[in-house]
C-alpha cells in the first residue's frame, strides 16, 4: 500500500522514505509529459498556424457566402418569382371558368401575355425557387387540360411537395395523363402512389374511385373491390361514395 507525504509527514523508515521519493518521482513524470505534450501541441500549432489560420478563414468565408446568397440573391429571387407566378396564376384560374376561351387562356398561363410571364418562362428564369416548382405543377395540370399528355406528365414529375393536396393531385394527375393515353398499368401505379401520399377527406375518395375504375378495365377485380369498400367504409361523406355499391357489385361480380 503506497505512503503519500502530508503536511509535516516524516518517514518511520527506509521503506516509507523509498515510497514517497517513488511517488514524488511519478508526479514529477507526469507533469514533465504534460509539459512535453503542451509544448509539442504548442509548436505544431506554431509552425501550423498559417493552414490554420487559412482553414479558419475558409470556413469563414463560406459561412459569410451562404449567408450573403440568401440574403442578397435567393430571397429576392424568391420574392421576385412569386410576384411573377401571381400573373399566369389568374390566367389559369380564368381559363378553368371559362366556357368558351379555356385554351386561350391556358396557353396565355404557360407561356405569358403582356409582358407578363408564363408558368414556363417563370420554370427557366427561377430555377430553384418555390415558385419555379409550383409553376411546374400548374404548367402540369395545364397541359393536362390542354390534352398534352406527355408534356403533363413531365411537368408534374419534376413537382415536389409533402403537401398533402397538391402532392396527392401531382400524382393523380400524373395518373390521369396516362389513363388518356391508354396506359393503365402505369396510371393505376399512379393512383396508387396519389392514394398513399395522403388519406385525406378530398384527394383519397376521389383516388380510391379512378384507381377501382382503371382496376375494373384491367380485370383485377379484387384490387378494384378493395378500393371502392375503402371508399363506403372509410369516406361514407364523400362524393365518390354516391353510387360506390353498384361498383363494389360489379367488382364482386
Amino acid at each position: 500500500m503506497a505512503t503519500y507525504k502530508k503536511r509535516g509527514f516524516k518517514p518511520k523508515n527506509k521503506e516509507e522514505e523509498a515510497q514517497i521519493e517513488e511517488h514524488d518521482s511519478t508526479t514529477a513524470e507526469v507533469f514533465n509529459t504534460l509539459d512535453e505534450g503542451a509544448s509539442k501541441t504548442e509548436a505544431w500549432v506554431q509552425k501550423n498556424q498559417n493552414y490554420i489560420l487559412g482553414v479558419i478563414g475558409v470556413i469563414a468565408v463560406g459561412v459569410l457566402a451562404y449567408l450573403g446568397y440568401h440574403q442578397f440573391i435567393q430571397n429576392p429571387k424568391e420574392a421576385s418569382a412569386a410576384n411573377e407566378l401571381f400573373y399566369p396564376q389568374q390566367y389559369f384560374d380564368q381559363a378553368l371558368a371559362s366556357e368558351t376561351e379555356k385554351d386561350s387562356l391556358f396557353n396565355m398561363a404557360l407561356n405569358g401575355a403582356q409582358g407578363k410571364y408564363g408558368f414556363l418562362d417563370i420554370i427557366e428564369e427561377y430555377s430553384g425557387t418555390k415558385a419555379a416548382n409550383l409553376a411546374k405543377y400548374s404548367a402540369g395540370m395545364t397541359y393536362l387540360n390542354l390534352k398534352q399528355y406527355d408534356q403533363a406528365i413531365e411537368h408534374l414529375e419534376e413537382f415536389s411537395s409533402d403537401d398533402d393536396i397538391m402532392g396527392a393531385m401531382a400524382k393523380g394527375g400524373i395518373g390521369d395523363a396516362f389513363s388518356q393515353l391508354n396506359q393503365n398499368d402505369d396510371a393505376l401505379d399512379y393512383y396508387e402512389k396519389a392514394i398513399a401520399h395522403s388519406d385525406n377527406e378530398f384527394t383519397a375518395p376521389r383516388f380510391l374511385h379512378k384507381a377501382g375504375v382503371v382496376a375494373l378495365e384491367l380485370g383485377e377485380k379484387s384490387k378494384a373491390l378493395g378500393y371502392f369498400e375503402r371508399i363506403k367504409e372509410e369516406y361514407p361523406n364523400s362524393q365518390e361514395a354516391n353510387g360506390v355499391d353498384a361498383l363494389i357489385g360489379l367488382a364482386q361480380n
